[in-house]
């Protein structure tokens, strides 16, 4: 389990690079990192965990898509943005409803030691992939508190390499915030515009 853990440290760490940097090319490493994990998951029976992987597979797919074929005349790539502020409270209603059901089925129906806590970080994954699919900023705030609460549960289970792994995630989650920020604020005219014309939260 430790040579696992570590190949799926490295390859986490360099998928956390490319995400702090805005490149397009930590889709392909978000395609390859979810088959490890899945496996590393199963083996500690984190359950949640390992389905959310799943859909990081698939997510990460989407994610290369979106943001390879956004162009406009203006403009080459997908811009960093705001999450527009009548996406917000689907979004709280969309994570409600994930974290009661994962912990349902993880609590009536499995013997993850962990349920609530597996529930709670996968359905804010669930959520903080979509805005990172979509390039949204405010993605790290989500990936700040899954991060964290998945250092404490992965140390509490003894995935060491794991553990250390979202400390640095949570650590670099406060820098990504800045640097996307700042990335945002240095783009182009237009995608400025594009982010105001969406009311974005503030």
């Amino acid at each position: 389990m430790q040579t696992i853990e570590l190949i799926g440290a490295v390859i986490g760490l360099l998928y956390l690079y490319l995400e702090y940097k805005a490149n397009k090319w930590l889709w392909p490493v978000g395609v390859v990192m979810p088959v490890v994990y899945v496996w590393i998951f199963f083996q500690s029976k984190f359950y949640a965990d390992m389905g959310i992987n799943v859909y990081y597979f698939f997510a990460s797919i989407y994610g290369w898509i979106y943001w390879t074929r956004h162009s406009r005349q203006e403009e080459k790539e997908l811009p960093i943005t705001h999450t527009p502020r009548r996406h917000i409270l689907p979004l709280v209603v969309a994570g409600m409803v994930l974290f009661v059901v994962i912990a349902y089925i993880l609590v009536q129906h499995t013997d993850s030691p962990v349920p609530y806590g597996d529930s709670l970080t996968t359905a804010l994954s669930v959520i903080g992939m979509w805005l990172l699919a979509r390039k949204h900023l405010e993605q790290w705030g989500c990936w700040f508190v899954v991060n964290l609460i998945s250092c404490g549960l992965y140390l509490w289970k003894g995935l060491y390499p794991t553990s250390v792994l979202f400390a640095i995630y949570t650590v670099i989650s406060l820098f990504g915030y800045i640097k996307w920020k700042r990335m945002m604020e240095r783009q182009p005219i237009m995608a400025s515009v594009s982010s105001s014309t969406v009311k974005p939260a503030k």
